[in-house]
């Protein structure tokens, strides 16, 4: 297990303006008018979803208020008018949070920096413990630690440069990765809306605009991606994976977010006992110990 050890490129910082700008804008394009119980008129209608005017008459603010806020001029809007506007929005409790990023941003003493992100000792001995597929994501979808599982489930990322052990380049950049998991696209738009969420938290993070920016110019999909403004937590949930040597999984995954203030996640995976991929991963878990004697035998 290793921490990332090298740094991206920076980049410029991400505009918050223009992120609450565009959040609004595909927010509210994506309601009809039935869907909040006002009158359709059809072909008369110039622009997708909602029009600003109904917006503002479902939050209950002015129509100018509401302009200047989706403009990106959030600076003195009141948690009440954001709460109502997204009610309005129909916004999940991720996007509420979001949207509250974007508009109230915290102030943080120190500019965010490229630091190589650490993982606590007891953290790497859970991770050794356990038994399971489980590591640990970082900021940027990040993969700092992970235990000899994970390696045999998702490849072993120690032969990764350690800059590319990023969800976000394994997942549009390394082809294997499309292959493994089904549907890749659910995936691919996972990973997305986990960046655009830290995006929110800190937008002046150097190295995430740079992988925002590398994974726009290679990746037609990303960007696509990217433009939805679509935005997630880690939870939980189930991943249907295709690999190279077991053949089809289907993993229950959890993720517990660490309380050390890392913002760091401990994401674990396990199979249903006694399902064909509870099998499998046993097997897996075989080869790889007898890897790891054939490895030693070979040293001593």
């Amino acid at each position: 297990m290793d921490d990332m050890a090298e740094e991206l490129p920076g980049g410029r910082s991400l505009d918050r303006r223009a992120e609450l700008s565009e959040f609004l804008r595909t927010r509210r394009a994506r309601l009809k008018p039935e869907d909040v119980g006002l009158p359709d008129f059809g072909r008369h209608r110039r622009v997708p979803g909602l029009r600003r005017e109904e917006l503002s008459q479902l939050a209950g603010v002015s129509v100018a208020y509401y302009t200047r806020l989706e403009q990106g001029n959030g600076r003195n809007v009141s948690a009440e008018v954001l709460d109502a506007i997204a009610r309005a929005l129909r916004l999940t409790d991720a996007e509420r949070a979001h949207l509250t990023h974007l508009a109230k941003p915290k102030q943080h003493k120190k500019k965010t920096t490229a630091r190589t992100e650490q993982v606590r000792g007891s953290i790497r001995q859970l991770l050794d413990s356990i038994d399971v597929p489980a590591y640990v994501s970082g900021r940027r979808s990040d993969i700092v630690a992970w235990n000899r599982m994970a390696a045999a489930v998702f490849g072993d990322w120690s032969e990764l440069p350690a800059q590319e052990r990023n969800w976000a380049r394994m997942i549009f950049l390394r082809p294997e990765y499309q292959d493994l998991f089904v549907p890749w696209e659910q995936k691919a738009s996972d990973v997305v809306s986990y960046l655009r969420m830290d995006a929110g938290c800190h937008p002046d993070d150097p190295r995430l605009s740079a992988l925002v920016g590398e994974l726009s110019v290679k990746s037609e999909e990303f960007r696509r991606l990217w433009a939805t403004h679509d935005v997630k937590e880690k939870n939980f949930g189930v991943k249907q994976l295709r690999h190279p040597l077991v053949g089809e999984l289907t993993l229950n995954f959890e993720s517990f977010p660490l309380s050390d203030g890392t913002e760091q996640a401990l994401i674990t995976y396990h199979a249903e006992p006694g399902s064909p991929s509870a099998e499998a991963l046993r097997l897996l878990a075989s080869w790889g110990a007898d890897a790891t004697r054939a490895g030693e035998s070979a040293h001593s």
